[in-house]
């Protein structure tokens, strides 16, 4: 019998010391922290200002006022969608649904031209993930001073600093919560009601929900999202081809890799550009190396693209090493701009637009909905004549109080019952029971169809909706 011992892998956990990840680190690991290095740039600048742009416009647009209410304003128990003066009701909703047809379509355009560079600049976990980290900066210090702080017994200064900026986290996050919520709820008085404790139990519950997914999201998950959860970076690849351009490292002009002088010549001594400095992932809010190739974590964030050409700029090399580029590109090959998919993108975003625009112009200021009165087919009044009973939901889509005024057609001689100019406030649904008669000589049959049309306004600017129904007489 063979005595040969059978291999075991140790598979004993070791204890996490936290670091940067590098090429040989399991990035993978949720476990794993990731501190990212800051680093000056074009491109972090231009996100930067981006990241603050979008948190201006999030945080500033629910105070826009519009005549007595905010302008924006999705106000899910009065079934109303306001945009400044346009009000939409829920059966104007496929107006929302080709809006976000338009930007499905815009990401799946931007993403098979430029890559990710929604996640890089656009994202919201992104932009919050960077607020976050620039408080830690400011508070607990650089990259390395955090790794080396986060080795060693916490002591009572750093206490202090870290319960610093988790007060500051939780600041941010709770605007965030409340301003999301305050585009659902007036904002103000979200605000004064939630401080005084008088908010809803449902409007209080969405703002704590959402300051919490902010705090653990931009917190504490970061890379997790972007690598574990996000669904858009697993199905990405399926619009990406080699003319897409994203972020590359030029394995040609970089390889091979080592420390060396700037005074020495890199050709002298066998060596590519790339020095092997590690800061492009140092910088890496994902913890990838982009000289691995191109990787599903990365978001065209272009940190290492702004670290790299500064370590080129130090030892007198041109720039360039890590760039924005294709994969035909980085093969010598052309980059083909124009190619039949992004077409293909661009006309269905185009077709999705016009008929956005044609549904946007096609929206009624006002709604008429017809309901018979089923309980009671007909009956005969005091004057002889077949009557039967409606009732009439007058909607007014506009922000102003107007008045409207109501007839019939279809029939001879109809006898209305009730009244037909009424005034509708606002955004209001206004409910007219009414009743028709009509000389039963004068039907030609026991079914008849009727129009009741709505009229606003007066000459040119008279504007008409009509709705049908029918009438019911006696049968013979």
């Amino acid at each position: 019998m063979s005595q040969e011992k059978i291999k075991i892998k140790d598979i004993t956990p070791q204890q996490f010391n936290p670091k940067t990840h590098k090429g040989t680190s399991d990035r993978f690991n949720p476990s794993n922290q990731i501190y990212v290095r800051a680093v000056k740039g074009v491109y972090q600048q231009l996100r930067q200002r981006m990241g603050w742009l979008l948190m201006v416009l999030f945080m500033g647009v629910p105070w826009i006022p519009y005549g007595d209410r905010q302008a924006i304003l999705l106000d899910i128990g009065q079934q109303q969608f306001n945009f400044f003066g346009t009000t939409l009701w829920p059966q104007d909703l496929t107006i929302l649904a080709s809006f976000f047809m338009i930007a499905a379509f815009a990401l799946f355009f931007v993403t098979t031209f430029l890559g990710r560079v929604w996640c890089g600049y656009f994202c919201p976990q992104t932009v919050w993930t960077f607020i976050y980290i620039w408080f830690e900066e400011k508070l607990e210090g650089s990259a390395n001073k955090r790794r080396k702080q986060d080795s060693l017994k916490l002591t009572k200064k750093l206490l202090g600093r870290k319960i610093l900026k988790h007060i500051a986290w939780w600041a941010v996050a709770l605007a965030t919560g409340l301003t999301f919520v305050g585009y659902f709820v007036p904002v103000k008085d979200l605000i004064v009601d939630f401080f005084t404790l008088n908010v809803s139990f449902w409007a209080g519950f969405w703002v704590l929900f959402f300051a919490v997914c902010t705090y653990a999201n931009a917190g504490w998950m970061r890379s997790i999202v972007c690598i574990h959860m996000c669904p858009y970076a697993r199905f990405q690849s399926a619009m990406f081809d080699k003319d897409t351009y994203i972020v590359g490292y030029n394995e040609e002009r970089g390889e091979a890799r080592g420390p060396r002088s700037r005074k020495k010549d890199p050709k002298e001594l066998g060596l590519g550009d790339c020095i092997d400095c590690d800061l492009c992932v140092q910088v890496c809010p994902t913890g990838i190396d982009i000289r691995d190739g191109l990787q599903y974590e990365c978001i065209n964030c272009g940190a290492c693209v702004d670290a790299c050409d500064k370590t080129m700029d130090r030892m007198g090399y041109e720039k360039g090493l890590i760039s924005y580029t294709t994969e035909h590109k980085l093969e010598g090959h052309k980059t083909h701009v124009m190619r039949p998919k992004l077409i293909g993108y661009g006309a269905v975003m185009l077709v999705m637009g016009g008929l956005f625009f044609y549904l946007i112009a096609s929206v009624q200021p006002m709604g008429l909905d017809v309901l018979r009165d089923r309980s009671q087919l007909f009956r005969i009044n005091n004057e002889g004549l077949v009557e039967n009973t409606y009732t009439l939901k007058i909607l007014n889509k506009t922000q102003q109080d107007t008045t409207y005024s109501l007839s019939v057609e279809g029939l001879e001689d109809i006898e209305w019952y009730g009244a037909q100019t009424v005034k509708v406030s606002a955004g209001e649904i206004y409910t007219l029971p009414i009743s028709l008669g009509v000389d039963p000589y004068v039907m030609k049959a026991p079914i008849a169809d009727i129009t009741f049309i709505l009229h606003k306004g007066e000459g040119e600017n008279e504007t008409t909706l009509q709705t049908e129904s029918r009438f019911i007489g006696e049968l013979r």
